[in-house]
């Protein structure tokens, strides 16, 4: 049986992951920030109607190891104290196949705002509805860490988000 989407699908958060890889040093390192909030207008018939919105609190970055974490909240990496938050907003939401899209999105990090192009899926399941997608960032568009010989400029991101109407 399909499923009814109206035009102004409103969707909540059940749950979600926003994760990350970078390497430094040779060595892959993952972390991940919690505590994601969101305004997701999306019908997938409709996707040039699309609104979303979601930021994650900088402060909540782990890494699995404290004193790498805190050194990450200072100025020179993500200045939680002065930048609380790091935003992302879509512009334009495009179908690319039965249940993937292409979003560009503005992504405001150290109040550095820059373009990124979002590829993701959007799957309703019986059992669950849920948006993921993917994206390199570079960290030094947004003034992250600075010049470094070990740390890799890119990091992968990959963004999860189980919904409910």
């Amino acid at each position: 049986m399909p499923f009814l989407f109206l035009s102004d699908n409103v969707w909540k958060v059940k749950s979600s992951s926003v994760t990350f890889r970078i390497k430094n040093a040779g060595i892959a390192v993952d972390g991940s920030f919690t505590g994601l909030e969101s305004d997701i207008k999306f019908n997938p018939l409709k996707p040039a109607e699309a609104s979303i919105t979601a930021s994650v609190k900088t402060a909540t970055i782990n890494t699995g190891t404290a004193m790498r974490d805190n050194h990450l909240r200072k100025e020179e990496y993500l200045d939680a104290e002065k930048y609380p938050k790091i935003i992302l907003k879509s512009e334009k939401i495009e179908k690319t196949g039965p249940i993937s899209y292409k979003g560009i999105f503005k992504l405001s990090l150290k109040n550095i705002t820059k373009e990124v192009t979002i590829p993701f899926t959007f799957s309703k399941l019986p059992d669950r509805t849920e948006f993921k997608g993917s994206f390199k960032l570079n960290r030094r568009d947004y003034n992250v860490g600075g010049s470094s010989i070990t740390m890799s400029d890119d990091a992968d991101v990959s963004i999860l988000i189980n919904v409910t109407e």
